[in-house]
């Protein structure tokens, strides 16, 4: 397989989960900042434009981190990604697709790239702030969730991987996290998969 990531991007998450399979695979970097993402060789790869990208062994192309994470996890069953119970699978994708659906993609990426939700320069800040609010509040509802656990459904998931990601980058906007996330991310933080992808992504 081989995963196409950005450093420190939502890719984070899946580039964790390869580790934890700990199947042999590839890493290559794709330098957003650049635009590399909209050159024909990557957009070949992907016509989204986007990270993570998996290329499968068989060389379908995957994409979409709650697909992927999944796709693994079902495909790599002895790496326990996902619960065997019914109902704690739909909660971990449930957390996943609300860590990358409503914290990411509606929080974070509107401090990230506020021109994306208007072109008035003058309302920046407002869309900013706006983002924070969502982000807080999406971290207010995911440490109700993990109350007396050390994990999203007790045990690492493929919705630890999403979690860790936006409890990641509140880091980058000085937002304090409440006491079940910031403990869930320092929990993350010392799983030795995490600390190898940090390494590899230049951001120990």
């Amino acid at each position: 397989m081989k995963l196409y990531y950005a450093p420190g991007a939502c890719s984070i998450g899946i580039h964790v989960l390869l580790e934890e399979i700990g199947k042999p695979y590839e890493a290559q970097a794709v330098n957003l900042r650049e635009g590399e993402q909209y050159k024909p060789g990557f957009v070949a790869v992907n016509p989204k434009s986007k990270v993570p990208t998996l290329v499968r062994d068989d060389g379908a192309v995957l994409t979409e981190f709650p697909a992927i994470a999944y796709y693994l996890a079902r495909t790599n069953p002895y790496a326990n990604l996902l619960p065997d119970d019914i109902d704690l699978q739909a909660q971990a994708l449930e957390m996943t697709d609300y860590a990358v659906a409503t914290i990411h993609m509606q929080g974070f990426a509107r401090q990230f790239r506020p021109t994306n939700f208007s072109s008035n320069p003058a309302e920046e800040d407002a869309v900013k702030a706006r983002g924070r609010e969502l982000a807080e509040k999406g971290f207010s509802t995911i440490d109700k969730a993990l109350a007396g656990k050390d994990y999203a459904v007790g045990k690492f998931s493929i919705a630890d991987a999403a979690v860790f990601y936006v409890e990641f980058w509140s880091k980058r906007v000085n937002m304090a996290l409440p006491p079940n996330c910031a403990a869930h991310l320092e929990r993350m933080m010392a799983r030795p998969a995490v600390q190898r992808v940090l390494k590899q992504e230049g951001l120990a």
